[in-house]
């Protein structure tokens, strides 16, 4: 089967009529047995462009497909076609030792997907009907104010209209050419932020105008026939491992905006009397990073029972914990999460906003603090330069050609990815597996409660109100003993109305 196709057929096994989402087993096939050869394909080569059929076919058979006739339809063709692939990737996952990843996480998770998918999630379109006027008329305040600091009126939407007034007309410094003229990115406002105001304000009428119309205006006309938003989960998109979504997207609602919480408070439980509960694991990846490395001091700031991120300023900064200012907390957790995903002095500079130097004494203040960390770096950035890939711990592999290019931009990007695979893709790993036993809990202990959305290190689910209690202490349960790390996972629950208060 293709990306997907597993997906679909389970569907079809489940009638959309059925009074709750069946379990699509698939003509009584366990979910281990099926072979979806997209998620194979991705399994092996995570940075691949395609994954349809046609495309593995011809890499891993050396051949195209053959063509569809009269005599052979087009259906046939392909389920021949996934029937030849299938020993051809199963016996390469073997060689590769990715095999049990597909066979514990990346398959078990199909039917789990189908089920989520099939049931959506329940949407209040009358509270986004009411935020998109309250974005016009922020827009039209926003576009007023950016004429104005501009001295002139242009079309804030056009790259070329907006390049000639900042760094023609205002005289800005330009820092991108493109092949069209000079750039007006965001790595560019950001650059001009600190110089002119009109940046600041771009930034925000360019997240204000995609906000809704990706959100605000375009979720209620997504809605199903049976009033619920159905989005799709994508196996095959992330090379980290972790899922996506599309139609709609649900993973890039702004989490620490405004509007983007306001957004969420449209998601709601679609009968009446039921909840939302969100379970949201805490520090997933700085925990998966106490567990990879080691480092005594890492793992003790998170089992002493203090805050995290105080635990870590008190160290960086040399002071007591109590002595630890809000800050020093804010520039300890900013390092944090930086080292997580490989960030250089320069990127958490940008984070701060304070000199590149100061940023890399936080740094250099931060590895003498965890001196396992950097060790483990090193040594796993190493190990990949040999193998040339990254690996989670259990066994998904990230292969990285960047590490050999000539290009000292696109290597230093290989490295920084071969530092933070381990710790996202082990979360993500960590997270695929906590929903293959929530969702068995569902079912087995006969909850009436349904699991709707996985976002980030989230998952939402409704609830009748009577069975809060008992659905939060299973998700709390089930999430935080899916696999046992040196330091507790943690997990929080709340619950409430629509997602904005559950989250």
């Amino acid at each position: 089967m293709a990306a997907g196709d597993v997906k679909a057929l389970l569907q079809e096994a489940c009638p959309p009529d059925e009074a709750r989402p069946c379990d699509p087993a698939f003509g009584g096939v366990e979910a281990t047995r099926l072979f979806d050869v997209g998620v194979a394909a991705y399994l092996l080569e995570s940075n691949r462009s395609s994954y349809e059929l046609s495309a593995l076919h011809a890499d891993y058979l050396g051949a195209p497909l053959p063509e569809a006739g009269d005599d052979t339809p087009l259906a046939a063709v392909l389920a021949e076609a996934g029937a030849d692939l299938a020993p051809e990737l199963e016996g390469r996952l073997e060689t590769d030792g990715s095999i049990d990843v597909f066979r514990t996480i990346e398959m078990p998770l199909v039917p789990v997907l189908v089920r989520m998918e099939r049931v959506g999630v329940g949407l209040d379109s009358s509270v986004l009907s009411g935020l998109s006027a309250d974005a016009v008329d922020s827009i039209d305040a926003l576009r007023t104010e950016i004429h104005a600091l501009a001295g002139t009126e242009f079309l804030i939407d056009s790259p070329k209209q907006l390049a000639e007034v900042l760094f023609e007309k205002m005289g800005l410094p330009p820092t991108k050419k493109t092949k069209t003229g000079y750039s007006t990115d965001a790595s560019v406002l950001a650059t001009l932020a600190p110089m002119h105001p009109i940046a600041e304000k771009i930034v925000e009428y360019r997240e204000l105008t995609k906000l809704k119309s990706t959100y605000l205006d375009a979720l209620p006309r997504m809605l199903g026939e049976d009033g619920r938003l159905h989005t799709s989960f994508n196996q095959t998109v992330a090379a980290t491992g972790r899922l996506s979504s599309s139609n709609p997207n649900l993973q890039n609602i702004p989490v620490r905006t405004e509007y983007g919480r306001r957004i969420r408070a449209a998601f709601v439980p679609a009968e009446a009397g039921d909840v939302i509960v969100s379970a949201d694991y805490s520090q997933i990846e700085l925990r998966i990073l106490a567990h990879l490395s080691g480092d005594t001091g890492l793992i003790d700031a998170f089992t002493s029972g203090m805050d995290f991120h105080q635990a870590t300023a008190a160290r960086v900064f040399g002071v007591e914990p109590g002595e630890v200012e809000p800050g020093m907390r804010a520039r300890a957790k900013a390092v944090n999460f930086g080292i997580v995903y490989g960030q250089s002095a320069h990127g958490l500079a940008d984070t701060l906003k304070i000199p590149r130097a100061e940023a890399q004494a936080m740094i250099d203040r931060y590895y003498a603090a965890y001196p396992r960390v950097r060790a483990y770096l090193d040594e796993t950035v190493a190990e990949a330069h040999r193998s040339g890939f990254a690996t989670t711990l259990f066994g998904r592999k990230r292969r990285i050609p960047e590490l050999v290019s000539s290009n000292h931009n696109l290597r230093a990007f290989g490295e920084r990815t071969a530092m933070n695979h381990p710790m996202q893709g082990t979360a993500a790993d960590i997270m695929k597996l906590a929903m293959i036993e929530v969702d068995r809990r569902l079912r087995a202990d006969g909850f009436r409660a349904r699991m709707l959305l996985q976002v980030h290190d989230e998952l939402v689910f409704e609830s009748p109100a009577d069975e809060v209690e008992r659905l939060s202490a299973m998700a709390s349960e089930a999430m935080s003993g899916v696999v046992r790390l040196a330091v507790p996972l943690g997990v929080s629950v709340a619950s409430g109305p629509n997602w904005a208060v559950a989250k």
